[in-house]
């Protein structure tokens, strides 16, 4: 199977060359490297393992140096104005957190109903609004993580966070975005972002946050793991 994609991967490089070398192309320099560069690194992703959160798929490596910068930004301005409603409504925040990541923190009131894992009706358009985005930036690893406040036991919560999780990567599965490309978890109140002694500090803590890692040639893996 290996060699196979090995000679794949020749006869494209050279039918590649073949055309892009065109004596009357100016820019036939820059066609050719983008397109070795192209065709490389879908042999490089269809090689992936899947096993041990490893990704597989040919968008594997396609991002390198200054291309991932562009790229979140671009990303970061879709989300922002295709959930202007919801940010402006403060249901949804989204946040970058550093050049490779951004953060969409949305609250309960905006999710869930307490003590439940059934995704409300409202929240299922900006799920979909999301799924849109994130199908079109599909050099992005997927990360749903649950949170609960201190209400109930550890147990109780641990699960709840995790059932929420569950919920939302399952219905962005279902609205496009590769299930391969998601990752999900429950912290339940090990994360609180406010005290759990006040009424608004627990609704605070009640969240979802959903993490967006480029995938970046050569580190592939550093995508899939769970944020700290």
């Amino acid at each position: 199977m290996k060699s196979a994609r090995i000679s794949l991967f020749t006869a494209l490089v050279c039918v590649t060359l073949a055309t892009a070398c065109a004596t009357d192309d100016p820019n036939r320099r820059a066609k050719t490297g983008a397109a070795i560069g192209a065709i490389a690194g879908g042999v490089i992703g269809n090689q992936s393992d899947s096993k041990n959160g490893k990704y597989v798929g040919v968008v594997v490596g396609a991002l390198t140096g200054a291309a991932v910068g562009n790229y979140m930004d671009k990303q970061q301005r879709k989300l922002e104005q295709r959930l202007a409603n919801e940010r402006r409504n403060q249901q949804i925040a989204i946040t970058r957190v550093d050049e490779e990541t951004l953060r969409l923190d949305v609250r309960s009131e905006a999710s869930f109903d307490v003590n439940s894992a059934t995704i409300q009706s409202n929240f299922r358009d900006s799920l979909n609004t999301m799924s849109e985005v994130i199908g079109e930036y599909d050099q992005t690893a997927v990360h749903v993580i649950g949170h609960t406040d201190s209400t109930g036991s550890q147990s109780y919560n641990q699960q709840l966070s995790e059932k929420r999780a569950t919920a939302v990567t399952r219905y962005l599965s279902r609205t496009g975005v590769d299930r391969k490309r998601m990752r999900f978890s429950g912290r339940g109140e090990t994360r609180p972002l406010d005290v759990n002694t006040t009424s608004s500090g627990r609704s605070r803590n009640r969240r979802v946050e959903i993490y967006l890692k480029t995938i970046v040639k050569g580190r592939e893996n550093e995508a899939f793991r769970a944020p700290i």
